[in-house]
């Protein structure tokens, strides 16, 4: 789909990575840059079976594949000691029974599940350099998360009255084919969706239950879809209990981040700004006379918010300069 097809992009740009195999069971012996021409001349491999691939061979192994599929072949990949990342949601979750009330199927790597280091460098970099399986964040998680965990990690907002409202590019829903993805649909329309409930509603409120001081994150989510390609913007209402400059606040935790780009207070950022980039932009607006706050995060959902963040991980993981491969400046226009 397209988060495989980017990280194959990024993974030819970097400077350490040997791609050993890449895998399709629809494709199966096809030339991948007949499926993908953007690769043409870049990519002389073809798709192979997953299960007539040889994985055990590389030293780390990605899964872009549907939710549901990477936790079937987790536990003999990493008892031959091969290094895992995730891009799908198997190992997002660590309560086993709301994951499977979301993604309504069997999990069948519980233990695995147990083990994996929830993949947002920016809270667990220290963890995920020891990790042997990775779960990469969603893009609206990871938009999301990082707008608000130095708030709630300086407990300086009410946790329980925290609001989401967040819009992506078509690519976010990936490659099926759906009347509503059509151009003639999306096009010069706007909607909300998944209003009842999204499945990344839970890996946020679990992720952001474990840095709370009160263990307690009650959050609105509100996604929608926007008529463009790439692109999240997600716009933050947070209810401050302490008096603080957010400038402050997020300048200190972010100073040493790489990937993150703190605007001035007021500001604005776009998707735009940060389209084929590994960037998250954040601004923030402290609301006079209120108590209220609110914040803005832009990434590109299929960077930041999935193949850049893989590879992030694994020079994480690797030992590697964390920016190996991902010294992308964003396209314009």
């Amino acid at each position: 789909g397209y988060t495989g097809v980017e990280l194959l992009r990024l993974l030819i740009g970097h400077p350490n990575v040997i791609i050993h195999e890449i895998t399709s069971r629809n494709d199966a012996g096809k030339l991948v840059s007949e499926i993908y021409p953007s690769l043409r001349g870049c990519l002389p491999h073809y798709f192979v079976d997953p299960d007539k691939a040889d994985l055990k061979k590389a030293d780390l192994v990605f899964f872009a594949t549907p939710n549901g599929i990477a936790m079937n072949y987790v536990t003999d990949l990493l008892e031959n000691g091969v290094k895992v990342i995730d891009l799908a949601a198997d190992f997002r979750i660590q309560d086993v029974a709301i994951w499977e009330k979301w993604y309504e199927m069997k999990h069948s790597a519980v233990k695995e599940l147990k083990s994996a280091v929830y993949g947002l460098p920016e809270l667990n970099r220290e963890a995920i350099k020891q990790a042997q399986l990775v779960a990469n964040p969603g893009c609206y998680p990871t938009a999301i998360q990082l707008a608000l965990i130095p708030l709630i990690k300086s407990n300086l907002i009410n946790t329980e009255t925290i609001i989401a409202d967040a819009k992506s590019g078509i690519s976010g829903a990936g490659k099926k084919t759906e009347t509503q993805f059509l151009m003639s649909e999306a096009s010069e329309n706007f909607k909300a969706y998944s209003l009842k409930g999204h499945r990344h509603l839970p890996e946020i409120e679990e992720n952001l239950k474990s840095i709370s001081s009160n263990n307690k994150i009650k959050l609105t989510f509100v996604p929608h879809l926007l008529p463009m390609v790439r692109g999240i913007h997600a716009t933050l209402y947070v209810d401050c209990i302490k008096d603080f400059d957010p400038s402050v606040i997020f300048n200190d935790f972010y100073k040493n981040e790489l990937f993150v780009d703190v605007m001035e207070s007021g500001s604005c950022p776009e998707t735009k700004s940060v389209r084929g980039s590994n960037v998250c932009r954040l601004s923030f607006y402290k609301i006079p006379e209120t108590n209220r706050l609110v914040i803005l995060s832009v990434i590109d959902n299929l960077v930041k918010g999935a193949a850049g963040q893989a590879l992030q991980n694994m020079n994480i993981m690797m030992g590697w300069p964390e920016s190996a491969g991902l010294d992308l400046i964003p396209l314009h226009p």
